[in-house]
Formats: structure tokens, sequence, C-alpha cells
């Protein structure tokens, strides 16, 4: 989708949910209080780990020098 296409898309999401009616879902039941908590809990522990794991991962790295001196790579020079 172009970005233009995302802002219609998102205008026209209010009147989608509109043409609803209320009710319309069959076999759908209101959630209890501790199941909605535990839900948000959970999401809550995953959004953590996740952020975690980025950081873990995107974090510099020390890289080991040879004689004290920093290798860089160049190709080209001897």
């Amino acid at each position: 989708m172009n970005p233009s296409g995302n802002i219609l898309f998102l205008l026209l999401l209010p009147v989608a949910t509109a043409q609803i009616t209320p009710g319309s879902c069959s076999g759908c039941g209101p959630l209890s209080l501790p199941l909605l908590a535990g839900l948000v809990a959970i999401d809550a522990v995953v959004s953590f780990l996740i952020v975690i794991v980025v950081f873990v991962c995107a974090r510099p790295r020390s890289r080991p020098t040879q004689d004290n001196k920093v290798y860089i790579n160049m190709p080209g020079r001897g």
C-alpha cells in the first residue's frame, strides 16, 4: 500500500465500522475480568521480552584486536 492508500484506509475505517450492527457476532461471549487481565499481562510480558531480545541483538560488540592494533578490512591495500 502506498502512503495515500494508508491514509484513505484510515479515513474509511470509521465508515466501515459504522456499517456493522452491534451484536452481530455469533457465538461470541463477554470476556471475564481475570481473562482480560491475563491477556494484558501476557501481552506486556511478551512485549518486554521482544524489547530485551532486540536490545541484546543490537548492542555493539567489542572486536578482538591483534597486538593492540585495530584491524580494518580495506580491500586493495597490502
